[in-house]
């Protein structure tokens, strides 16, 4: 059945069954009535394709990614398309694989299908130069946030992270806790080492060791550091590590010293990647940012600007700590 249909039965024109339906232009209550009535008995469906353009939609939105294979920015992707389904909106998926040039392209590429919104999804949480404010369609940060404040941008909250992994470590009765990171030039690790540092300072401690120690997100990094960390230090009793990786080479560190996990070190990782996290024995304890739920909020956040609420600024969204027997045995 099409309008037509309805319009017939109604005993009146399209234009008016249209406007009946669509809640556009005035109509007369009664005329209404006698419209939606006629759509029932015929089982008219409006076409959602075509309320939307009269509307000024599409019901489409673009994703837009440098890193496609990422194991950050996929969770970020399955949260946000997530709640695009809940709310009946199609995904357009673009991989800019890092290139300024091939990001543009995706870009106009995008906006030529008219999509109603972007949520653009950083390959790190480093900030990343905005798209700007004349494109005709609001656009979401998600994970790596815009250097530009007046965008919206939504990512995990490292620092409050990183607190939330000393906390566990302090409930244990750990006091003497050392930090191994990854690279200090990532945003990441300085937001992890100032919240490891701050909340030590809270209970009147500093880190083991004495400083933070920066290398490579790597596990030959975590086993050499871990390592030469125990051999100056031999008091340490609980090693916080920027992510899971650094942990796992930890963990090797401390067996390959003859002591045990977590009866005499405690190890807790970052990012809770669960090849890895499972994978270590014991398994490992970490704190997982929880991209799916960032990636529906960012999602969220995208639905209330393209109905007209207007945001701005970078959201940050809590982790959660998973414990399993690296901290504690039987966990």
């Amino acid at each position: 059945m099409t309008l037509k249909d309805v319009a017939a039965l109604a005993g009146v024109s399209i234009a008016t069954a249209s406007k009946a339906l669509n809640g556009r232009g005035y109509v007369h209550p009664q005329t209404r009535e006698r419209v939606v009535e006629a759509a029932k008995k015929v089982s008219f469906t409006p076409n959602s394709l075509a309320r939307g353009l009269l509307a000024g939609r599409t019901g489409t939105v673009g994703l837009l990614t440098n890193d496609l294979v990422g194991r950050f920015s996929i969770p970020v992707l399955m949260g946000a398309e997530d709640a695009f389904g809940t709310g009946k909106m199609s995904v357009l998926l673009c991989d800019a694989r890092g290139d300024a040039i091939r990001e543009s392209y995706h870009l106009q590429a995008l906006l030529a299908r008219r999509v109603d919104g972007l949520i653009v999804v950083g390959s790190s949480t480093d900030p990343r130069p905005s798209l700007g404010h004349d494109l005709p369609v609001p656009v979401v940060y998600a994970y790596g946030p815009s250097q530009d404040p007046r965008d919206v941008s939504v990512v995990p909250d490292n620092v409050a992270g990183a607190a939330l992994a000393i906390d566990h470590l302090l409930s244990l009765g750990r006091r003497n806790i050392a930090h191994i990171t990854g690279q200090e030039g990532y945003l990441a690790a300085q937001d992890r080492a100032a919240g490891a540092s701050k909340r030590l300072a809270e209970e009147g401690l500093a880190l083991a060791g004495g400083r933070v120690l920066y290398g490579d997100w790597s596990e030959a990094w975590g086993r050499s550091a871990a390592s030469a960390l125990i051999e100056q230090n031999p008091t340490v009793d609980a090693i916080f590590c920027g992510n899971d990786q650094i942990a796992r080479g930890a963990i090797d560190a401390i067996r390959d010293r003859g002591l045990s996990v977590p009866g005499d070190v405690a190890v807790i990782g970052f990012d809770d990647w669960q090849v890895v996290t499972t994978g270590s024995r014991p398994q490992l304890s970490s704190i997982d940012m929880d991209l799916e739920t960032l990636g529906r909020t960012a999602a969220q956040r995208l639905f209330a600007a393209i109905d007209g609420s207007e945001g701005s600024g970078v959201e940050h969204l809590p982790c959660r700590l998973v414990v399993r027997g690296s901290t504690m045995d039987g966990a």
